[in-house]
């Protein structure tokens, strides 16, 4: 029995530029679609669509499982000098009581969040504050006046 040898595959396609391919880009390995698998997915992120929405619409790559830093509150102070300069004013505009001898403060309505020690205040003073320095608190109470905690 003879057996009859088959033609070669290419030798079939002469002429046919493809080769059964299809497109001339096509079977020309892995560069074509930007690498294999989730590579080249930076600047050629737009060939991987159809693979993110595969995996459920949420991206395969990138930043995640990492918790930004947050920023401390920027406090509003004001020191001693400063508020016995401002207790009339205070007063005035209803952020402050006088009651004979002793003023009451309330910094948590005015726009400042802690009092510092620099300077001196005059006696009978009580500042009611959400932040302060152990400064502060020792010049009030040495002055007859004290810190009220808010």
């Amino acid at each position: 029995m003879v057996t009859t040898r088959k033609k070669k595959k290419s030798r079939k396609f002469r002429g046919d530029s493809t080769h059964g391919w299809g497109a001339r880009k096509r079977h020309r390995g892995a560069g074509h679609r930007a690498g294999r698998g989730m590579a080249g997915s930076g600047k050629r992120r737009g060939m991987k669509e159809p693979t993110f929405l595969a995996h459920g619409g949420k991206p395969v790559i990138g930043k995640r499982g990492m918790i930004t830093k947050r920023k401390a509150k920027k406090l509003k102070t004001i020191n001693l000098y400063q508020l016995d300069k401002e207790i009339e004013n205070l007063v005035k505009n209803g952020f402050a009581k006088q009651e004979k001898t002793k003023i009451t403060v309330d910094l948590g309505k005015t726009k400042y969040d802690k009092l510092l020690g620099t300077g001196s205040i005059r006696s009978n003073v009580f500042v009611k504050v959400d932040y302060y320095s152990k400064k502060a608190e020792e010049k009030l109470n040495n002055s007859k006046g004290g810190i009220i905690k808010s």
